[in-house]
């Protein structure tokens, strides 16, 4: 997965607001404070960033993401148990936050009602970074059940690390495992009713109808849905 670098501008304001944010937030007042200590003419800031500092706080998460992908490529993952490259990939997402206080406020930002869908998508985001960057070829809908799974297990893991004050968060790495381990079960108790003989008759054609959803295609308009295609 590649990311398209910040606007220069844009890229200053987001160095400029971070400070701001542990006192103020991601909010007006910070993004202010921002445009002044960058020296951006506000017109201009207010053109690159319509929703002011909700567009700065979008642009942190988005370069987290690409900074853990590059992590990733980076990364010997020769060896490696698949559940074990999904919970370095998380570590590696966590370590690259250059500001624990940023992530904190926005995670309170993005609880808003009138921001949830803005941070669903984010942590969506972040889920199919990981699994793109992990060679993930699935076209279903298992396509969506992983980014699904994986985002529940992110978004814990990062609530729990913001409350985390173990050394080098050992606790956090611990909390990982966990989670992973968790989701491991439960794939290995789908697996056990998918081949039950006598659940066959209720298992197939669900199978099937599962099989009939398809994932996006990369080349598509990211804001459009899945395609259904009729599976006989």
């Amino acid at each position: 997965m590649s990311q398209t670098p910040l606007d220069p501008v844009k890229q200053q304001l987001l160095d400029a607001i971070i400070p701001h944010v542990a006192f103020d937030g991601w909010a007006p007042v910070a993004f202010t404070a921002a445009v002044a200590d960058a020296g951006v003419d506000p017109a201009v800031a207010r053109t690159i960033c319509p929703r002011g500092a909700i567009d700065l706080a979008i642009a942190f998460h988005e370069q987290g993401d690409a900074a853990m992908v590059a992590a990733l490529d980076a990364a010997d993952l020769t060896g490696m148990r698949f559940r074990d490259k999904v919970a370095h990939a998380i570590r590696l997402r966590i370590r690259a936050i250059p500001d624990k206080e940023a992530v904190r406020r926005g995670t309170a930002l993005f609880a808003l009602p009138h921001m949830a869908a803005d941070g669903a998508r984010l942590v969506w985001g972040t889920a199919d970074a990981i699994w793109t960057a992990l060679g993930d070829t699935s076209d279903d809908a298992n396509w969506y059940t992983k980014r699904l799974t994986l985002s529940g297990v992110y978004a814990a893991v990062v609530l729990y690390w913001l409350g985390d004050d173990s050394t080098g968060a050992q606790a956090t790495d611990a909390f990982i495992d966990r989670r992973i381990d968790g989701v491991m079960q439960f794939e290995k108790v789908k697996a056990q009713l998918r081949d039950n003989a006598l659940l066959k008759p209720l298992t197939t054609p669900f199978a099937r109808l599962m099989a009939a959803i398809k994932a996006p295609r990369r080349d598509m308009d990211p804001d459009l849905p899945g395609v259904w295609r009729d599976p006989t």
